[in-house]
């Protein structure tokens, strides 16, 4: 049994192959070219398929018969003209201009008004309803009433020829035109429905491939007016800002955006609307989904979130002109981790900067810091060489050598510090933590300080509290901790001033602090002390000694031991460094860097 389902799948698939090929790229086009081609092509056909009837019932054709029947099968030649120039509606106008002349004429030749080829007239309209363009059917509908007129003028000034047709057919040949023509408008309304259908198909399968990519895409697509209120926003809304996209309609995107950043978002859109070029954009807005990962709690912890935005105007054809000015369609994207990383990069890169600005500062007063007591020495060394030990006085002979040994000293520990906070940053600095007496460490220190302090002006005190517990830590690192303590608050102290070393604890540490009556500090001064090379006054006339070291090993050493340090202090009155460290490892946190300002009392 024939399949005439096959049959018309393969009568469709070659007239597929003559539609044009630049009219292949769009199914609803291609369509409509495809049924055109069809349409004009069977007709042609049909005429052809008549003629040999017309021959076997009339015999030999007149003239003017045989031109008529060669303008039936001119709907071929329209076929082919479309095939081969892909101009739909120029085609079209000669299709219903070629109709309205070839029923004229058949009417003409077969009795003008009376012809049994009037109905044809009404088809005129529908054929040129094909093509889709008012411009068409109007055409159409004038043609078919210029033949009309065409038809009476002819009809009542005698000069139509006499038809070949008996009075006794006429009832029966007039059926046959009107039947014609209704099974011909027919066949067009089935055209029109067909190619409706194909048309509201294609576009659905459009829509549908749009939705698609539109619903799981992962950048948000929006549609803007001129004035940047969204009419459109895709389904990737919710993943990427964490809200259901209708709320982001009207102006519920515009309010999410930071209002530091709605200046450049509004600016974007105009600009596109405006000058029908593509711009890019790059603001933030608020994130109303919980957190989504460790890069969104890097780049903010209040659910921040950066887009990117990339927006171009709609073409005239695709949508509506807003107040003169074109919608436009934006792509956004989430450029959190992105921006995360830049600040992370930006960051280290200050931090860099700021450690070699440091580093810098800090050979320039070291130049200082290694003259001073080298030149003692060396000048000191060159007197006893030249004049030697006899020809100086009995003071000289004394005095001499302790300037050498205290400036060999002082590079001694120079040199030492700097080492120390090297290990200290590269992780090799061991301690050797064991029970530690207290009060005998503060005690020991005390008394190894209290000639400085003497030297200086200085009083120095000792509060220690009672049943100090035993600790376990490296007695000469906290010694060290300890003696760079006192020094700095002899080195910053006027005479008549006062310093006191403290020790007390708590259920789970003991602190050790120094407080002293000195030049305090700003907190904008000391928020930079832990790090090394670091001072609180960096410039080059700068009225105090020092390298900057002491309090960076201090905060060091007090971390190795699984304890931290804290700074208080008020510009004028003093400051109060405390260390504190564990009763046993593992039971104080290790804390970086904790440093506050409090202000200090008045001493006494």
């Amino acid at each position: 049994m024939v399949n005439l389902r096959q049959i018309a799948d393969r009568v469709g698939l070659n007239f597929e192959r003559l539609v044009h090929i630049s009219a292949r790229h769009n199914q609803v086009i291609a369509t409509r070219h495809r049924s055109f081609i069809a349409a004009h092509v069977i007709g042609g056909s049909i005429a052809l398929l008549v003629l040999p009837v017309y021959l076997a019932v009339y015999g030999q054709p007149k003239l003017a018969e045989a031109l008529a029947f060669s303008w039936f099968v001119s709907p071929i030649a329209i076929a082919i003209f479309l095939s081969w120039t892909a101009r739909y509606e120029a085609a079209h106008l000669i299709s219903v201009a070629n109709l309205a002349g070839l029923v004229t004429y058949a009417a003409a030749i077969s009795g003008g008004l009376n012809s049994f080829l009037i109905p044809w007239i009404i088809i005129i309209p529908f054929e040129a309803a094909l093509s889709l363009s008012r411009r068409i059917v109007l055409a159409g509908i004038c043609l078919a009433c210029l033949a009309l007129l065409v038809l009476f003028a002819l009809t009542h000034s005698g000069m139509l020829p006499e038809p070949r047709m008996l009075v006794g057919d006429w009832r029966a040949v007039t059926m046959i035109g009107a039947v014609s023509a209704t099974v011909y408008a027919g066949g067009l309304a089935v055209s029109v429905h067909r190619v409706h259908g194909e048309s509201e198909r294609a576009i659905r399968r459009g829509e549908e491939r749009y939705r698609l990519l539109a619903e799981n895409a992962t950048d948000m697509i929006t549609r803007h007016s001129a004035n940047g209120a969204v009419n459109f926003a895709s389904l990737a809304a919710e993943r990427l800002i964490g809200t259901p996209a209708a709320t982001l309609l009207g102006d519920g995107l515009l309010e999410r955006i930071y209002p530091v950043d709605r200046p450049a978002f509004l600016t974007a859109i105009s600009r596109a609307a405006q000058r029908g070029t593509a711009t890019n954009v790059e603001f933030r807005l608020r994130d109303d989904a919980k957190p989504r990962g460790d890069e969104a709690a890097l780049a903010s912890s209040t659910g921040t979130v950066w887009l990117e935005m990339r927006c171009r105007p709609l073409g005239a054809g695709e949508t509506e002109l807003h107040a003169g000015r074109r919608q436009v369609v934006a792509v956004s994207r989430d450029v959190t981790e992105r921006k995360a990383h830049e600040a992370a990069l930006l960051r280290m890169r200050n931090e860099a900067e700021a450690a070699n600005r440091a580093k810098s500062r800090f050979l320039a007063a070291m130049s200082h810091e290694l003259r001073t007591p080298l030149n003692a020495i060396i000048g000191f060394s060159d007197i006893l060489c030249e004049q030697g030990m006899d020809d100086l006085t009995a003071e000289q002979q004394h005095e001499f050598p302790r300037i050498i040994r205290h400036s060999g000293q002082r590079l001694l520990g120079l040199v030492d510090n700097i080492l120390d906070v090297s290990r200290l940053e590269t992780g090799s600095f061991e301690i050797n933590p064991q029970p530690l007496d207290v009060p005998d460490l503060v005690c020991s220190c005390h008394q190894a300080m209290a000639a400085d302090a003497a030297r200086a002006g200085l009083e120095l005190c000792l509060e220690l509290q009672d049943k100090m517990p035993e600790i376990t830590a490296d007695e000469s690192a906290c010694r060290r901790i300890l003696i760079n303590l006192v020094s700095n608050a002899i080195k910053f102290s006027a005479p008549g001033g006062r310093v006191t070393l403290a020790a007390r604890f708590t259920a789970a540490a003991v602190i050790l602090s120094v407080e002293d009556t000195g030049i305090g500090m700003a907190p904008e001064q000391f928020s930079h002390l832990a790090q090394p090379f670091a001072q609180v006054d960096m410039s080059y006339t700068r009225k105090h000694e020092g390298a900057g070291l002491g309090l960076s090993m201090v905060h060091g050493v007090a971390r190795l031991h699984g304890g931290s340090m804290e700074i208080e202090s008020e510009p004028g009155i003093g400051t109060r460094v405390s260390v504190i460290l564990p009763l046993k490892p593992g039971t104080s946190k290790n804390r970086i860097a904790e440093r506050k300002v409090v202000p200090l009392r008045q001493p006494a």
